[in-house]
């Protein structure tokens, strides 16, 4: 007699992509003027998942055949996921409309590509993750070109899907490595047998390379995800062509869950051959931090400058993966949870950035900015330094902690790290300040329209207010950032 597996440690995963199928219905027969009330209930989902996932019971639940995993570390993460891709939901839909792009697949595409991130989140074998990969990037592939009637859009949907058909063949070649050397894609299985090939001391003999060879291709498709260098190419194009609220959306939400399988994929399964993987993470990140710094000073277009400031981002909260301990760990959390509001802020200005009902995406274009719109300029001022890591601001302690982790190795290499990691956070800040230089020292321009609805003004405001008053009280995300990745060490 066939058992059926317990769905309860799914059960967000579960109405998440019950809700995505209904909204689906609902949008057909509605017709296309049902955007907002389809984008208003997949909102109402995203909270509702949340909500599950605060309810579950704690400790460790494996489900499925061993294929999903629940545990402190996932909630955390799928949280911030939901959390994301709600607020980035609310900033697409007074664009939609202006721009006539509005149609109710897009809510549902969202809530798709969301279902696809906590499955990844909570991956617990090769498979499942290649699933949730999958799930999740078809979805991204779609709302990058959604602007049908626009060449960029067009053209960064269809370099996503070419390049991300490479990382997800990167992948599948990785994992039939895996698969083919040690017999097995569980990843409970593959930490035990990889236990007793590393207590044999064996780990760079016979089949353990033909598994390192496997590892590489496997992290080499994660970092295409997280848009860790050598595998950023697409982010520029991307970001640029995109339609700007998909831009803020693949800013925050994927990003996050990209990052959360990366830490899930080496610590859970390949904890036991940590000093293999961690090269690969010490150039990955050294190379991103370098390249965010440097290439992003000569941009002109500021969603490309967002972009490579992302790749620096990611290279800084890789520091604390390439640490490979619970500490480091706790800062990517920590990183990850800061990044997401200070993008969401400095998104919600650029789409704010529109004059005479025509969206602009020059940096030159917010010339002025602080005497036309002195809120949005401060707001604006507040995300960069917290980007440029100026202390007392979120961004300052999202790096002391990942710095902090690394430093504490004590080894040569981790030092000159994170030398790197500071040198390239100074270059950056040359950026940053232009910015600010142009919206208070350059000449006027037209100043921006009004923008539109309350939605953008109220998370820029949330948005700069936990910035700037993080440092009062930083012990409940720092503490739960903790207890997260304490559960993927077991704790």
């Amino acid at each position: 007699m066939v058992s059926l597996p317990d769905l309860m440690p799914a059960l967000p995963e579960i109405f998440l992509a019950c809700a995505g199928m209904a909204l689906l219905l609902i949008g057909v027969f509605l017709g296309e003027k049902s955007t907002r009330i389809v984008a208003s209930l997949a909102v109402m989902s995203f909270i509702i998942a949340a909500a599950l996932l605060l309810m579950a019971p704690g400790g460790r639940a494996v489900t499925f055949s061993g294929m999903f995993v629940a545990d402190g570390f996932g909630v955390f993460m799928k949280i911030l996921v939901l959390i994301g891709s709600a607020l980035a939901l609310i900033m697409s839909l007074d664009y939609l409309e202006h721009e006539g792009m509005s149609r109710f697949e897009y809510p549902v595409l969202f809530v798709l590509a969301t279902v696809g991130m906590l499955l990844m989140i909570s991956a617990n074998n090769l498979i499942s993750l290649y699933l949730g990969l999958e799930l999740q990037s078809l979805s991204l592939y779609v709302v990058a070109a959604f602007n049908r009637d626009s060449e960029r859009s067009s053209e960064a949907g269809l370099k996503y899907f070419v390049l991300g058909a490479l990382s997800s063949g990167l992948l599948l070649y990785g994992a039939s490595l895996i698969y083919g050397f040690l017999g097995t894609t569980s990843f409970d299985a593959l930490a035990q047998a990889l236990s007793g090939q590393a207590g044999q001391g064996v780990v760079l003999g016979g089949a353990s390379m033909g598994v390192i060879i496997g590892l590489v291709f496997v992290c080499a498709a994660l970092a295409f995800k997280v848009s860790a260098v050598p595998f950023h190419m697409w982010t520029p194009d991307v970001y640029e062509g995109a339609p700007t609220p998909v831009t803020a959306f693949f800013a925050v939400a994927p990003k996050v869950a990209a990052m959360a399988l990366f830490v899930r994929v080496l610590v859970e399964p390949f904890g036991h051959l940590t000093s293999q993987w961690q090269q690969i993470i010490v150039v990955a990140s050294a190379l991103s931090m370098i390249l965010g710094a440097f290439a992003a000073i000569a941009q002109t277009n500021i969603k490309r400058l967002m972009a490579y400031s992302s790749i620096g981002h990611v290279g800084f909260a890789l520091l604390g993966l390439a640490a490979g301990t619970q500490q480091g760990i706790t800062g990517v959390i920590v990183y990850m949870a800061i990044y997401i509001p200070m993008s969401l802020g400095a998104f919600a200005v650029i789409l704010s950035m529109r004059i005479d009902g025509k969206q602009v995406e020059g940096i030159q274009d917010l010339a002025g900015l602080g005497k036309s719109s002195p809120g949005m300029a401060f707001a604006l001022v507040i995300m960069m330094f917290s980007m440029a890591g100026i202390p007392p601001l979120a961004g300052f302690f999202a790096k002391l902690y990942v710095f902090k982790a690394v430093i504490e190795q004590g080894t040569t290499g981790f030092i000159v790290l994170a030398v790197i990691g500071v040198l390239a956070s100074v270059v950056s800040a040359v950026y940053y300040l232009k910015i600010i230089r142009v919206m208070y020292f350059d000449e006027p321009k037209v100043g921006f329209d009004k923008p539109e609805g309350a939605a953008i003004p109220a998370i820029l405001a949330v948005s700069t207010l936990f910035i700037v008053m993080f440092w009062l009280l930083p012990a409940p995300l720092t503490g739960a950032a903790q207890a997260a990745a304490a559960s993927l060490f077991g704790g």
